[in-house]
């Protein structure tokens, strides 16, 4: 009997509109054969299945089912689309986790920790990943320029420490743009994360569970003509992302290992996708994407590709693996 499967999309943050382009490529690239697949758009105002003639009904959330024609719908598994806040942090995996209902992504808690970027690269650094130096800031403490510039120097990179798609982050030169930068971020969030600019090749890593293993997907490399790897560049196509990326055997073997290593040492399953800078050969951590972009065009579809696996394969297998390991937990 065919399975069924909620992909869930949408959120509450900056990411909405991303999170449903995913959400839907999801939908559409799920085998129909194995899985009935139901869109659910989880937004501030409404929980609600948006079935193929884009009728709307809505799920309760006492249970997580929903009604269609008189019959109540219940999910054998959740496909967690979802970037940023209810998804990506694990808001809503606990929620799921308590009703007992499978998702493709890693347990709550660590979504949530790799969602901070702050508490996730403290906990690498304590395995001796390499990392920038890094300055902490809470909505209301005091702003020392000075103390800040003295600890990361100059170029620094101002984030938001619970934010994707790199919405809320800024590369500031001087002194005197240090203040609006940090106004920028705690448009995102109240917590932010000031980092020292490390100068090397940006690297992305996927790093997958398949087929009851893990799995480090071909690498890629990006290069942009904009300061950084922002929105526009990630989003507007103002970069170059190579795949695989031109490394040596000595280098992405070294990517590899810490990859792979990162993924055991936060305890991740299913999908995550990591940017790292190469520095004379040594991979330093930026930051984990537990939910990453989904669609065609998305760097981890691509690497997948690239490794001979197709959307069908990607997210048939997370689906059926989430199910399996449920099912050998009971």
């Amino acid at each position: 009997m065919k399975k069924n499967i909620a992909i869930i999309m949408g959120g509450y943050s900056s990411e909405v509109e991303i999170s449903l382009k995913s959400g839907n490529v999801v939908y559409n690239s799920l085998d129909k054969t194995k899985f009935n697949a139901y869109r659910v758009q989880i937004l501030k105002d409404k929980w609600v299945h948006v079935d193929e003639n884009d009728a709307e009904h809505p799920i309760n959330m006492a249970d997580f089912t929903t009604n269609i024609n008189g019959y109540k719908v219940k999910f054998d598994a959740v496909f967690n689309a979802i970037h940023g806040h209810p998804g990506e942090d694990g808001i809503i995996l606990a929620y799921l986790e308590l009703l007992g209902i499978p998702h493709t992504s890693a347990p709550s808690y660590q979504m949530a920790l790799t969602f901070n970027k702050r508490d996730c690269l403290s906990v690498v650094k304590a395995y001796g990943i390499k990392t920038a130096k890094s300055y902490y800031l809470n909505l209301g403490d005091p702003i020392n320029e000075s103390e800040i510039i003295e600890k990361v120097g100059l170029p620094c990179f101002v984030k938001a420490n619970r934010a994707g798609s790199s919405f809320g982050i800024s590369k500031v030169h001087k002194k005197e743009h240090l203040k609006d930068a940090i106004k920028l971020s705690f448009k995102e969030d109240d917590e932010i994360i000031i980092e020292s600019f490390l100068d090397g090749r940006e690297v992305s890593v996927g790093v997958i569970t398949y087929n009851n293993e893990i799995k480090v997907l071909p690498i890629t490399e990006i290069t942009t003509d904009n300061d950084f790897f922002d929105y526009e560049a990630k989003y507007q196509g103002k970069s170059k992302e190579i795949t695989p990326a031109n490394l040596s055997n000595k280098e992405e073997q070294r990517i590899n290992e810490v990859a792979k290593r990162v993924y055991k040492i936060l305890r991740i399953n299913g999908f995550s996708r990591s940017e790292y800078i190469l520095i004379d050969g040594e991979p330093h951590m930026l930051e984990m994407n537990t939910v990453p972009g989904l669609t065609s065009q998305s760097l981890l579809p691509q690497q997948a590709n690239i490794a001979g696996i197709s959307l069908s394969e990607l997210f048939g297998t997370a689906v059926e693996s989430c199910i399996n390991l449920s099912m050998g937990e009971k």
